[in-house]
């Protein structure tokens, strides 16, 4: 687990009894949607154009109530049938005979994000690398990868197409945020090492300094994703620290 001063609720761990946040029920949904907890993707919110800036805030908030599910699962079963119900509501958005679920995110993605172009069935996929970290008590290379790319590769290709732009090499960013996130989530230190490896050999292959200016938002959290993977296995991130957050300040004045 990250022992960061501001933990997001998303929390994949080696036992699913530790996990620190409880998911929400998939028959009894929030009252409204709620802002997002980790304080980075916060700031990366406002380095987005403003007119794009709501809509990618609710595609994160998406994922992160996948993630809250995964971090509250006691049973990785119940888990599981809690994502898939997540998944298929999401699909059915794109049917649209069939009636929106009685969960605010989802009326939210059936009035914000489908008109700007996504479908319900691509920001489902977000589920499968969810998924992969219930698949087993400790998450093996599989798993993890699995994660990196199901999570981290669909999120980043769909948040840039809200951004308006979409670099061939954003799906390898997204999966090596995707990683060095979890490598600071994982109580296994092997895993956790596999992880932050993994994605550092991905972050390595991107180039955000050719990114355009739209793209700041993701671009953050590359830069931020980059140190997290570097960091040894045994010391943790300190997210919103003045250290980091200076390190944001200068990437948004100067684009590196």
């Amino acid at each position: 687990m990250s022992s960061s001063a501001n933990p997001s609720p998303v929390a994949p761990c080696s036992t699913a009894s530790s996990a620190i946040s409880t998911a929400a029920s998939i028959s009894t949904p929030d009252p409204a949607p709620s802002p997002l907890s980790d304080p980075e993707r916060l700031l990366a919110l406002s380095y987005a154009p403003a007119a794009r800036r709501d809509r990618l805030a609710l595609l994160w908030r998406i994922d992160e109530r996948m993630g809250a599910i995964v971090a509250a699962a006691r049973e990785p079963a119940i888990g599981a049938m809690r994502l898939i119900w997540w998944r298929d509501a999401l699909i059915r958005l794109d049917e649209p005979d069939i009636p929106v679920a009685a969960e605010p995110l989802l009326a939210a993605a059936a009035q914000e994000l489908l008109p700007a172009g996504l479908s319900g069935g691509s920001i489902s996929a977000i589920e499968e690398g969810w998924a992969a970290l219930l698949e087993e008590e400790v998450p093996g290379e599989a798993q993890v990868i699995a994660h990196g790319e199901g999570r981290g590769g669909t999120l980043f290709a769909l948040s840039a197409a809200l951004l308006g732009t979409v670099p061939e090499d954003v799906g390898r960013a997204g999966e090596g945020w995707a990683l060095a996130d979890l490598g600071h989530r994982l109580r296994d230190p092997q895993a956790r090492r596999f992880a932050r490896a993994a994605a550092a050999e991905r972050l390595g292959e991107v180039a955000i300094g050719s990114w355009p200016a739209a793209l700041r938002p993701l671009g953050l959290l590359v830069l931020l994703a980059r140190t997290d993977a570097a960091m040894p296995t045994e010391r943790q991130r300190r997210q919103g620290s003045p250290k980091r957050m200076l390190r944001a300040l200068a990437y948004r004045l100067t684009g590196r």
